[in-house]
């Protein structure tokens, strides 16, 4: 199946970098037939300059600010793809990443998407301690929509990979989410055609930013209300997100 990778990314100078070389590297060690979109979202830095120094990495420019407004680009340019994969700019990809994306997606023509935990680098045992715990319950939830409510499923933001038409098939991205939520409206909605399976076999590597800045704790109960709020009522409760960047 051909994959095209969409890296939204609004002034990440300081690790889009990172994020292209990991991927390209696992293209490469995985001989995946694979292409990079990189959306350029109104940025004011270097990011559009440094993803298109890349060979073979193609910029999409989106001037519009916004997550889903760049996932939404990033899509549009993904047009004669199977997969579309969706990470962030700060994310590392893991060898043997793309392995599992083939294999699941092989193994069960069923399956629309899918998605797995993030793994956070640069943070503290504490925190990451706190954070598996929260995938803990993560993984309840999923078994519980998934399986017995049959309400939705999981899908972590900057690691999950959709079929291009079933994503289509549903009407796509939603623009008028801002950041929060935008996870939960592509696993409420695909679940309606297909598998959205999580799992922890798919471990994406990223940057604990956000967490550090605004609180484990806070952060984690800012993602569970507004994935209750887009699972049981169709939109997510908080409109509006902050720019976390390195400093």
């Amino acid at each position: 199946m051909k994959l095209a990778f969409v890296i939204p990314a609004y002034n990440e100078e300081a690790l889009i970098g990172k994020c292209l070389a990991s991927v390209l590297a696992e293209i490469k060690r995985s001989g995946c037939d694979a292409d990079v979109i990189v959306v350029n979202n109104a940025s004011t830095d270097r990011t559009g300059e440094i993803a298109r120094s890349f060979p073979g990495v193609t910029v999409v420019d989106e001037p519009k600010k916004g997550l889903v407004n760049a996932r939404d680009a990033g899509f549009a340019a993904s047009a004669g793809y199977e997969l579309v994969a969706n990470i962030d700019s700060d994310t590392i990809v893991p060898e043997g990443w793309l392995d599992v994306v083939m294999r699941e997606f092989a193994k069960d023509p069923k399956l629309v998407c899918l998605s797995g935990p993030y793994v956070y680098y640069d943070m503290g045992g504490f925190n990451r301690f706190l954070i598996d715990m929260f995938y803990g319950l993560t993984y309840l939830i999923y078994l519980l929509n998934r399986f017995v409510l049959r309400v939705g499923s999981v899908v972590q933001g900057g690691n999950f990979v959709f079929k291009r038409e079933a994503w289509a098939s549903v009407g796509g991205y939603d623009r008028s989410i801002d950041f929060f939520g935008e996870d939960t409206d592509v696993a409420v909605r695909l679940s309606k055609v297909g598998g959205v399976k999580w799992t922890y076999a798919l471990k994406m590597k990223t940057s604990g930013r956000r967490l550090e800045q605004e609180g484990v704790f806070r952060t984690a109960g800012t993602y569970t209300l507004n994935f209750l709020w887009v699972t049981f009522r169709g939109k997510p409760i908080t409109k509006k997100s902050t720019d976390i960047r390195p400093s």
